[in-house]
């Protein structure tokens, strides 16, 4: 659980519900508005063999490139690679949630592919 001043800023449904939105305006109006830290997940297309990888993590940049220079073991043998998207979130429990859903392959990963024009 992410919280600022005793405000709880947690939860599981979707980014664009309005649960999810409630609990954001929340965290903010407890936190005076500031974020401190975001929290990524992020879509890498393989240009070896076309394939995706779903990823987290707190610094985007420079996973990218550690990624890029074949320093990640998933990713090594699947350069070169592409990042095609990625969503940030204040909160890191939320960050994780959704990439552990996107890596269930069900409804919102294909939803995201559908929504990139990927599938």
């Amino acid at each position: 659980t992410d919280s600022c001043m005793g405000s709880s800023y947690n939860g599981s449904t979707g980014v664009s519900s309005p649960a999810f939105r409630e609990r954001r305006d929340d965290y903010l109006r407890a936190c005076g508005g500031f974020i401190t830290g975001m929290y990524y997940i992020y879509l890498l297309k393989s240009g070896k063999d076309g394939g995706y990888h779903i990823g987290y993590t707190s610094r985007l940049k420079q996973r990218f490139v550690e990624h890029s220079q074949g320093k990640v073991q998933s990713t090594a043998h699947r350069r070169p690679l592409e990042l095609i998207y990625y969503e940030a979130y204040i909160s890191e429990q939320l960050a994780r949630e959704r990439e552990e859903k996107l890596k269930q392959f069900g409804s919102a990963y294909t939803g995201l592919l559908k929504r990139l024009g990927l599938k």
